[in-house]
Parts: structure tokens; sequence; C-alpha cells
């Protein structure tokens, strides 16, 4: 009796500490450089468990033991739950780096040869393998226009048109 109670408290207190499962991916459009310029944010805590399957290593994002095994397994990753098309033709992103802010990891990427925008469409599994209450929020801004979008689990694809 008293152990599931000390459970049930434990388990109210993470839900607490950690009540959703949330992602931001902004892509704004950079006319003058020619690129589109992607960051994804993710709590650090669901980041590390959800990649480390795919990881031979451990997986610390706060302090990389093998910073360049780090970066292969967190680009090939989101590259692999976010795929994106640019004016119907698909866009392979380029891995900038991730940096750590407060409890997220900012991960950064770079489409480049992107003069115009007319239309993106996204197909995003993020997190989709570890919590299927996940929420992938999405931030674009092109040609001064800001759109924004949520995807709830198990929905994954989005369009916008500029």
């Amino acid at each position: 009796m008293v152990n599931s109670w000390v459970q049930w408290l434990t388990t109210a207190a993470v839900a607490l500490l950690h009540p959703f499962f949330v992602s931001v991916i902004e892509i704004q459009h950079n006319p003058k450089e020619a690129s589109a310029e992607i960051s994804v944010r993710v709590f650090t805590d669901d980041l590390e468990k959800t990649i480390q399957p795919y990881s031979k290593e451990k997986i610390d994002l706060l302090k990389p033991t093998n910073k360049a095994a780090t970066d292969q397994v967190l680009s090939n990753y989101i590259l692999k739950t976010i795929k994106i098309k640019v004016n119907g033709q698909t866009v392979k992103p380029s891995f900038l780096g991730f940096e750590n802010i407060k409890e997220s990891t900012w991960s950064y990427f770079e489409v480049p040869g992107i003069t115009t925008i007319k239309k993106i469409e996204i197909d995003c599994s993020l997190l989709h393998d570890y919590e299927k209450n996940q929420i992938n929020i999405f931030h674009l801004k092109v040609n001064g226009k800001e759109k924004s979008y949520k995807l709830d689990y198990p929905e994954r694809l989005v369009s916008f048109d500029f």
C-alpha cells in the first residue's frame, strides 16, 4: 500500500516537472543568402532517450565524450524524421551543429540554393518513436510572412503555401 502510494506520488511529481512532449521546428528563408535556415528545439532528456538506440556509445548531449559521433547520430535521426520539400523538390539540409539552452537542445541545419519559396511540405515523425503524446510545432517565415502549425501524434504531414 505504501509502496503504491510512493509510486503514485513519484509519477505525479515527474508529470508536473515534464508534463508534455513538444518540439519546435523553425524554418526561415534567407533570400540574401539564398538559403533556408532550420532550427529544431527538443527537450534534451527526451532527445537523448530517443536517439540512444541509434548509437553504440552513451549519448550525453550536455557533455558529449565523442562530439563527432554525437553530431552524426543526432543529425541522422533528425534528417530521418523530418523530411522537407521546397517547391515540390525534396531537399537535404546540411547539419551545422547543436547547442544546449536551458533544458532544450537546439539543432541547426541549412539548405543552400533556395532563391524563392512558394511551397514547403513537411513529413515529420520527430520523437514519435519515443512518445505517443508528442507535439511538433512549426514556425515558418518566408517573404516577410509568418505561418505556424501544430502536429499532434500521429499526424505527420503539413504544407505551407507562400
